[in-house]
């Protein structure tokens, strides 16, 4: 009788993300422009960190991307928000 070879154990890949787009949005709707002196909604698009949210993980558009950028820019450019630690 042959010997029977032993498979190795396979490793299951953790799927990171995230479960569907309505979780994933830190702004609800669509934003045409943000602006810079609405510090809460733009502190929920920053980590611990004071660094910007990804779009994956932001749910934006580019546009809209662009549009935060410049905004969180000008905030900080204010001392509203705090620069990168």
């Amino acid at each position: 009788m042959a010997m029977q070879r032993r498979r190795a154990p396979t490793r299951r890949r953790r799927r990171r993300g995230f479960a569907d787009a309505s979780r994933r949005r830190i702004v609800r709707g669509k934003v045409d422009e943000f602006d810079y002196k609405d510090v809460v909604t733009l502190q929920r698009m920053l980590t611990a960190h004071g660094k910007m949210h990804s779009r994956k993980r932001s749910g934006l558009t580019a546009k809209e991307q662009r549009s935060a950028a410049l905004a969180v820019k000008r905030a900080r450019f204010m001392a509203l928000l705090p620069y990168v630690s």
